[in-house]
């Protein structure tokens, strides 16, 4: 089974089960929590850098603040 060590969010575990698929999760502590989102609000940033069209640009954007959103409510 692939490890892909990455935030979830968005039901995707819901999702994963409906697909018939396997997989295995954990909640992380504060400190893990805040390096996740730091290295994740790096590649939203990424991602928003190399959209090509205004609906993906708008999309990252949204992603990118609801991690600010996350980042401000822990600072």
């Amino acid at each position: 089974m692939p490890n892909y060590n990455k935030l979830v969010r968005d039901k995707i575990p819901q999702f994963i089960v409906g697909t018939g698929k396997k997989f295995s999760t954990r909640i992380l502590n504060n400190e893990e929590y805040i390096t996740e989102l730091k290295k994740k609000c790096f590649e939203e940033l990424e991602e928003y850098i190399e959209a090509k069209s205004k609906e993906d640009a708008f999309e990252e954007l949204a992603d990118l603040l609801e991690i600010i959103y996350a980042l401000s409510e822990y600072h």
